[in-house]
């Protein structure tokens, strides 16, 4: 989160095992079509920021669901003095901007890197990592684009994919690791900042190779 504050590694672990959980958001998409899955998240997402805004401004809501979800929030998603949304919902609105604005393939891609690469820098940075990346960890930024390029790699390998989708994958992972890594100083939640720089890398990567006569892959269809 932006915010770089710290919760228990324990209760990381119990947060990053609902956030994979988010990996059904792709998989669906590959079956159904663009519109379906706009109007999908739209709802999803209208749903989690009135959860939100109830959270931390219903008292009666605040008092049932606090006991529930306080241990995986961060102090600054707890806090009822200033209006913020947590984790879940910057991870549904990401899902909706990236099928909005970007191929399918390349929403696919830039959103399963959030979710497993996020997951595995954030396991591993907090356990193993002592210099400094930015705001994180080396061996988490390590951990990020490792697990950036095997997200890449699987897809690539599923569908089959032309090269130029693999070094966009690539070149995206490096991207979204950056934008992890300086996530605190962005001032942008990295659910945010992830995607968006993974997408907007593969996009313009992808324009540039079809200018440049080599294989497209952002309007293969999936």
């Amino acid at each position: 989160m932006a915010q770089g504050a710290q919760i228990t590694y324990a209760n990381e672990v119990a947060r990053k095992a609902i956030h994979l959980s988010s990996l059904l958001i792709p998989i669906i998409y590959l079956q159904i079509d663009r519109y379906s899955a706009i109007v999908i998240l739209a709802s999803m997402s209208a749903v989690a920021v009135i959860i939100d805004v109830l959270l931390q401004r219903h008292t009666a809501t605040r008092a049932a669901l606090m006991p529930l979800l306080g241990r995986m929030l961060r102090p600054h998603e707890q806090a009822s003095s200033k209006l913020r949304l947590n984790g879940a919902s910057w991870v549904l609105i990401a899902a909706l901007l990236s099928v909005v604005l970007f191929p399918k393939i390349i929403a696919i891609t830039a959103f399963t890197i959030l979710i497993v690469s996020d997951t595995f820098a954030a396991l591993v940075g907090r356990k193993y990592g002592k210099r400094r990346f930015f705001d994180k960890s080396v061996v988490g930024t390590v951990a990020f684009v490792l697990t950036g390029v095997i997200c890449v790699a699987v897809y690539g390998l599923l569908f089959p994919l032309p090269w130029t989708y693999w070094i966009a994958g690539a070149i995206g992972a490096v991207a979204g690791a950056i934008a992890e890594a300086a996530s605190v100083r962005l001032r942008v939640d990295d659910n945010i900042s992830i995607p968006m720089s993974v997408a907007s890398t593969m996009w313009a990567f992808g324009a540039l190779a079809t200018m440049l006569s080599q294989p497209d892959f952002a309007s293969i269809p999936l």
